[in-house]
């Protein structure tokens, strides 16, 4: 892959940590799905400062919003010495962290590496934002992808996060290991392409698909996916509670509340019951003992509950980058006891192991849920964290989809550590140096 053996491995990683730093540095190109808490952020700079020593030049580390600072805290703690680019001169430090959005103001010449923090976050962005991220870093030699959330069932984001490193594009790939008929695949996921076609893996070529994304990518859960000892890896326990609340008014037509079907009765039952849910979020939260995260996803629902929670900031898509980032930084640190943002603007990279409480309305994104609740619910964390989800009865379908895609994730992201260590284990135990070998099929 054109890689190098790295020079700098610290004791302070975990075993697993190790491992993971050096088969990335060896690697060159690779990508790391590995799961809140696992220590992304200090690989990530390990990696980077790798990098550093073996090509003296600077490596660019790329975080959503309000993730620079923290990731910059995070290598003062270790001694690693960071600089931020806040949009002018590059800092004198050969580790360079800034946010997505500053990346057009900036050069591939100028950097030996790129990390992409958070990467799943690339598929959030539009086309054009997209397509200058990926261009910026076929530029650069050495390139890391750290992520949560690679969709284990989203086959599409596997084939951009391939382009993106330089291997396969996902036209490429999905012309390669399958077929489109309109059918599932056989693992129980499913792609979409540009024209909305389905596909399902070619023949026998499942086996030789997981062994092409171990060549770049590794998936973890816990160390234990990598033959680790698990031990300080053991989450507290989650409570979800749901409260389903009575509303004053009814769907027009009815004399009482039923399910909504479909997108429009669902926008309509979202906007007509918005004062009863905000109202009973914030008294949640209020009625909390500690700091509170309140997720919402209108407006008008931010608007409210700001004006009903005590001591708590709103952060708006309107709001300017510096001050986003001032209210993050504010609720991180403890300084507001109460938060109320979007998922699409706060669910990525951000630690707020303080807080041991949210609100939650329901939504459609499962992937926007558990990057939410896992702010809080990460490893590291040392009390159990409650998730009050509130919804009203024209909601339950909403809440029963997200259920359904939860458990699905779940089962899927363990099918693909399963299907990465027993591909790794086919290559391992087929490894004979004295028998002559023979090319996998997909080269």
């Amino acid at each position: 892959m054109g890689g190098f053996s790295p020079s700098w491995i610290p004791d302070f990683l975990f075993p697993f940590q190790k491992h993971l730093v050096e088969w990335s540095c060896n690697n060159g190109r690779s990508a790391l799905f590995e799961d809140c808490g696992l220590g992304k952020t200090i690989q990530q700079l390990v990696w980077a400062e790798n990098v550093v020593r073996e090509t003296n030049g600077r490596v660019l580390i790329l975080t959503p919003l309000a993730v620079s600072a923290q990731t910059i805290k995070e290598g003062e703690r270790f001694g690693i010495e960071c600089g931020r680019f806040r949009g002018k001169e590059l800092p004198k430090a050969k580790i360079v962290v800034t946010n997505y959005q500053q990346l057009h103001k900036l050069s591939p010449s100028d950097f030996e590496g790129v990390c992409c923090d958070e990467s799943s976050i690339l598929k959030n962005f539009d086309g054009s934002t997209k397509d200058l991220i990926v261009k910026f870093m076929r530029k650069i030699k050495y390139r890391l992808l750290c992520t949560a959330t690679a969709a284990p069932n989203d086959y599409i984001e596997l084939g951009t996060s391939s382009e993106a490193l330089g291997h396969l594009g996902y036209i490429d790939m999905l012309k390669k290991f399958f077929k489109n008929d309109n059918n599932t695949f056989a693992s129980g996921g499913r792609a979409h392409n540009n024209l909305g076609g389905k596909y399902r893996f070619r023949g026998h070529s499942q086996t030789d698909f997981w062994r092409w994304v171990c060549s770049w990518a590794r998936a973890v859960k816990r160390p234990s996916d990598l033959g680790f000892d698990n031990k300080g890896y053991e989450l507290p326990e989650l409570i979800e509670n749901q409260y389903m609340i009575e509303t004053d008014s009814k769907p027009d037509g009815f004399l009482f509340s039923v399910p909504a079907v479909g997108l429009q009765e669902q926008r309509q039952e979202r906007t007509r019951t918005v004062e009863e849910r905000c109202h009973a979020a914030s008294d949640l939260a209020s009625n909390n003992k500690g700091s509170s995260v309140l997720w919402c996803h209108l407006n008008k629902e931010s608007e409210i509950l700001k004006r009903m929670t005590p001591d708590s900031e709103e952060v708006k898509g309107s709001d300017s980058d510096d001050r986003k980032e001032e209210v993050f930084e504010a609720f991180s640190s403890g300084e507001l006891t109460n938060i109320i943002t979007k998922p699409s603007l706060a669910c990525f990279g951000l630690n707020w192991q303080h807080c041991h409480h949210q609100t939650f309305f329901p939504t459609h994104s499962y992937e926007q849920y558990y990057q939410a609740v896992r702010r809080c619910w990460r490893f590291g964390q040392k009390k159990e964290v409650t998730v009050d989800i509130v919804c009203t009865e024209g909601e339950l379908n909403i809440l029963k989809s997200i259920q359904r895609k939860s458990m699905a994730a779940d089962e899927m992201f363990g099918e693909l550590v399963s299907m990465m260590n027993d591909s790794l284990s086919i290559s391992r135990d087929s490894y004979n140096p004295s028998k002559k070998g023979s090319l996998p099929s997909w080269i």
